[in-house]
């Protein structure tokens, strides 16, 4: 049995619709105790025994909005050890060995430290989190509206992810790696804005902001303080050039070329206006 956090998020959707295809039974975890799926709340260790009883295979993703690892999660890898959890495959991210800021670091460690079997899939930024994150200013502003400066990022779509997690979730020979997951180009946000504006058919710009200017404008939009620390750590290491690695990993585990982003904003084109 696999049992899948983060569900209704963009990788998550993408790994249960993979999953559904493959007939492979699989269990959604919830944080609502009313729901028709599992109750399963990372702000409430009580939870976690009885959702991962009967578990072996976890796919483990970190709330946007929780950074104490060791708060959370150190729990959590505890008990899914003591209820037999086989393998976890964590969502971790690129670069993550180099930045101790983020709190995906801590997360690998005390899955590495537990001796349960793990995968960590450690993806560049999602292009979906263009619409996701900063759709309002894309739409609204015309403009993308991040601190990375020049740097460039090796974008990927959260439909590989998805199709990559669920080979990984149901086959056997992935377990104590890591994957480094990108697409085959690294654009900085200026060529970014360029693709969008030709597949959009309007002007879309890239605003450089300093640290602070993105910070004030991300909390005057509601943001909690904790997840804009989190997003200005991933743009950092874009912006010291630490997310424009391209690697053949997910080439390799899909076995095809991963998708563009020309192609991703052509699909999403009516989500980005």
């Amino acid at each position: 049995m696999i049992l899948i956090t983060g569900a209704t998020g963009n990788v998550g959707r993408e790994v249960v619709n993979e999953l559904r295809k493959s007939e492979t039974p699989f269990k959604i975890a919830s944080h609502r105790k009313d729901s028709e799926y599992v109750y399963f709340d990372f702000e409430n260790a009580d939870s976690f025994r009885p959702a991962l009883t009967g578990v072996k295979k976890l796919f483990l993703l970190r709330p946007p909005h929780i950074a104490d690892a060791k708060k959370y999660f150190q729990p959590l890898i505890d008990i899914a050890k003591e209820v037999g959890v086989e393998h976890i495959v964590f969502l971790s991210l690129l670069g993550v060995e180099k930045n101790p800021i983020v709190p995906h670091h801590k997360i690998e460690k005390i899955i590495k430290k537990s001796g349960i079997p793990y995968t960590f899939l450690r993806p560049s930024f999602f292009m979906q989190n263009l619409i996701s994150q900063h759709g309002e200013e894309l739409r609204k502003e015309k403009e993308i509206y991040v601190p990375a400066g020049k740097g460039k990022t090796s974008f990927i779509d959260v439909r590989d992810i998805g199709t990559v997690t669920a080979r990984i979730l149901t086959e056997n020979g992935h377990e104590n790696k890591g994957y480094s997951l990108t697409g085959t180009e690294a654009l900085d946000y200026y060529e970014v804005a360029e693709i969008l504006s030709e597949e959009l058919g309007e002007t879309i710009k890239y605003v450089n902001p300093s640290v602070l200017q993105f910070r004030d404008k991300m909390l005057k939009k509601g943001i909690k303080k904790e997840f804009v620390t989190v997003m200005i750590g991933i743009y950092f290491t874009a912006k010291i050039g630490l997310a424009k690695k391209i690697t053949p990993d997910l080439q390799i585990l899909l076995g095809k070329r991963p998708i563009t982003f020309k192609e991703f904003a052509h699909d999403y084109k009516y989500e980005l206006v």
